[in-house]
């Protein structure tokens, strides 16, 4: 005799047998990994996509190839501000106060990735503790952590470039890596940007099967100007070896063996991914944080480019951005939308499926659809609100957009035709053109924040910051 209560159960199971899996497929779809790669002290003039003629850069070119290119994507002209604009996706006029300090109260896009389940890890440079004004908390070497990154591999964490720990970031390393202190001695020998490599090829194998984010802030090819292990021979490789020659010459083929190196690095860190069998899912960005340094000339599609780190000009704020995601990414692909540091944030967050919130930057717009082949929604402008706190280098507060740059001061240039700025249209009659940009760009700068102190070195004593300043990308949200 038939159990009708069994009936029923076996109906319900072949009824649910039937429904589509559409739903939780959408549920359980796995959002891509991002490798964000941010290089050292070198711009644009270094990279064959970009039309360099002194080094060899393959692999950063085959991803421009495959993917897609920018043509004004802008940082800061030094470290520390492109660093904390980057990772909080906010303009330096809300949070930073001190070079080589990141406030630790602060969101990181690291946090952000990981409350979307994402495993996370950072290698290469740090120097974000506040080693250099002693601040509360700069010998903490859990910061990493605290800054929503799982497993690190760092340089200048909790040891400065001096003192008994201390030293260089090439040959025979200090390194701190996941609690770890890796003295000189322990990395006897060893190259450091292949040290941080290796760590995060190994990172990327351990964590394939789930989602992952890998920020790599590289040491490359900041100076001192070394050999690099295609080029130091039988050299001793030493801690001594991070002495760069004296000779400019000497110097210049170094740094280009570096770029080189940094190179086959990208390289390797895509042929990791591709034997992960992960490559149809990952989102790889490569940028960097400033301008080539000042002692190094470049030829570059039929001229001579110099070095502008430190200075607001093109030189110094101007930087590489190549995407590569295969299967998205159009191929080939130049686009001259604007690109700021506070849009990567934002960038990270719409791959990961984030919706931001009120903890979240508001100074940043999403260039994932270009990333697409969609025309997304790009901005009208950048801005660069600088203090460097380090050095003699001015202060500074400019807004631009593709062609024209306004500066607080007045002065107003047409960049594309006028690299070094010694053409200020300011006091010319302007055609229709120039004249509707300068007007717009004004408008911008009349909503920011008052440019910063003109002293602003080390000893600063005046360091403002408007942290609940409107929002002035997006007025209207």
């Amino acid at each position: 005799m038939n159990n009708p209560v069994r009936t029923l159960r076996m109906l319900a199971f072949v009824l649910l047998a039937c429904v589509p899996t559409h739903a939780a497929e959408a549920k359980t779809e796995r959002p891509p990994n991002v490798i964000l790669i941010m290089a050292d002290d070198v711009s644009w003039e270094c990279f064959g996509c970009y039309g360099a003629q002194d080094y060899s850069t393959p692999n950063i070119d085959a991803l421009a190839a495959k993917g897609v290119r920018f043509s004004n994507c802008y940082s800061t002209p030094i470290c520390t501000p492109s660093r904390v604009k980057l990772m909080t996706g906010k303009y330096n006029f809300r949070n930073y106060t001190h070079f080589g300090y990141l406030d630790p109260k602060e969101k990181t896009f690291a946090q952000m990735m990981q409350s979307a389940g994402y495993k996370t890890a950072v290698a290469g440079k740090w120097q974000l503790n506040g080693l250099y004004h002693g601040a509360a908390g700069h010998d903490d070497n859990t910061r990493p952590i605290k800054a929503g990154f799982d497993e690190y591999c760092l340089w200048q964490l909790t040891a400065a470039m001096g003192g008994k720990q201390g030293g260089e970031r090439f040959w025979s390393p200090p390194l701190e890596q996941n609690g770890k202190f890796l003295t000189k001695q322990d990395n006897h020998e060893q190259y450091g940007p292949d040290i941080m490599s290796d760590f995060l090829c190994d990172f990327i194998k351990r964590n394939q099967d789930q989602p992952f984010f890998v920020y790599y802030p590289t040491v490359l090819v900041h100076n001192p100007f070394v050999p690099t292990p295609d080029t130091i021979g039988d050299s001793p490789q030493t801690h001594d070896a991070n002495k760069a020659p004296k000779n400019a010459n000497a110097q210049k083929a170094n740094f280009v063996a570096m770029v080189n190196y940094l190179d086959k690095i990208v390289g390797k860190l895509v042929k990791q991914v591709d034997s992960a069998g992960q490559l149809d899912n990952t989102l790889f960005l490569f940028t960097a944080d400033n301008g080539t340094n000042r002692s190094i000339t470049s030829r570059w599609n039929g001229q001579t480019i110099r070095g502008g780190k430190g200075g607001t000009k093109d030189m110094g704020t101007h930087v590489p951005l190549v995407a590569y995601w295969k299967g998205h990414t159009p191929a080939g692909a130049v686009l001259d939308d604007l690109v700021d540091f506070t849009d990567f944030y934002a960038t990270l967050a719409e791959a990961a499926g984030v919706k931001l919130g009120s903890e979240d930057p508001v100074d940043g717009r999403s260039f994932l659809p270009q990333l697409q082949g969609k025309t997304g929604n790009p901005r009208d402008w950048v801005l660069c609100h600088y203090q460097p706190y380090w050095g003699k280098f001015p202060s500074s507060q400019y807004v631009r957009n593709e062609t024209y740059k306004l500066y607080r001061d007045g002065s107003f240039y047409r960049v594309p035709t006028d690299l070094l700025e010694t053409n200020d249209l300011s006091a010319e009659s302007l055609d229709s053109q120039a004249t509707v940009a300068k007007n717009e760009l004004g408008r911008v700068l009349q909503s920011a924040p008052p440019a910063p102190p003109e002293k602003g070195g080390p000893n600063a004593s005046r360091r403002p910051i408007h942290p609940d300043w409107k929002n002035i990308v997006d007025p209207n949200d």
